[in-house]
């Protein structure tokens, strides 16, 4: 039993690891460059866009949904690798 405990504490450490970076990369994209660094990313464009203007209205967006796949595609490596997996 307790081999089993520690294994979960390990499962949920690194399951804690995983949502802590996704959230800093969700937070730099978004509030970093959408915010934050506007006027630097402004001197460039991106599809017709400035660059800043971009990050702000589309990026994060995109960013944020890339983000869920790499989410799901991570915890399910994770759920096998920990054998708590649904299959």
């Amino acid at each position: 039993m307790l081999d089993n405990k520690q294994k979960m504490k390990a499962y949920w450490k690194k399951n804690l690891q995983t949502l802590f970076f996704l959230l800093l990369v969700w937070f730099t994209v978004s509030f970093g460059f959408g915010i934050l660094l506007v006027e630097q990313l402004n001197n460039f464009k991106f599809g017709g866009f400035k660059l800043g203007f971009w990050f702000a209205q589309q990026g994060s967006i995109y960013a944020f949904v890339i983000l869920i796949f790499v989410y799901v595609y991570r915890m399910n490596k994770l759920d096998k690798e920990f054998d708590v997996n649904e299959k």
